[in-house]
């Protein structure tokens, strides 16, 4: 190799160890350290804590469909389902045979299971989110848990209704998006009420 590729190749190998250094090592460091100072929890993964136990995220849905005592999330088509690695939807068509029969197959369990009519059954109920991860509901597919909760917990549905608004966030900033319920919020204060009624009875 001549004197001048040599010194090429001595600078193209400084160059990426001096890269390597600023963007592979310090830049990271640095936004890491800005985001916990400035965000810890966000910058941990919106972890929700119960009893010193994560039972989830704020960001991450998860599914409580089977349970009737839970509120149900939306379809997830991420994986297996909320797989935050897996993040995605189905991309099937609205055409597609095997979307048509998963609808058809959600709209008939969520109808039973709540008591509505399959006609009024919440779009959300029956349709994946983009991400396959929305940890939201609807008010309008809330309300239709409403009845079978309270009938599994033994609650007033009153009471389970308000817990439903309490939980319900408007849109962001005012204008952007649609109103929807935390499930695992809302379904974590459910809990919290069945354990101080077991204290009170205690």
């Amino acid at each position: 190799m001549s004197r001048r590729g040599a010194g090429q190749l001595g600078t193209a190998v400084r160059a990426l160890v001096v890269m390597t250094l600023l963007l592979g090592v310090a830049y990271p460091l640095l936004v890491t350290a800005i985001a916990q100072l400035a965000m810890p929890g966000r910058a941990d993964g919106s972890l929700v804590e119960r009893d010193g136990r994560v039972v989830g995220s704020s960001l991450v849905g998860q599914s409580f469909a089977g349970d009737p005592a839970y509120f149900w999330s939306r379809p997830s088509a991420a994986g297996g389902g909320y797989d935050p690695q897996a993040s995605g939807a189905s991309n099937l068509g609205l055409d597609d045979p095997a979307l048509v029969d998963a609808v058809r197959e959600r709209r008939r369990q969520v109808a039973a299971a709540n008591g509505s009519r399959p006609g009024d059954v919440a779009p959300d109920a029956l349709l994946a989110s983009g991400s396959g991860l929305d940890p939201h509901v609807s008010p309008a597919y809330a309300e239709q848990q409403v009845a079978r909760v309270a009938r599994a917990r033994g609650l007033d549905v009153e009471v389970v209704r308000r817990l439903v608004r309490a939980h319900t966030e408007g849109r962001t900033w005012g204008v952007l998006g649609e109103p929807r319920v935390d499930v695992l919020a809302l379904d974590l204060a459910l809990d919290a009420v069945g354990e101080r009624s077991t204290d009170a009875a205690d």
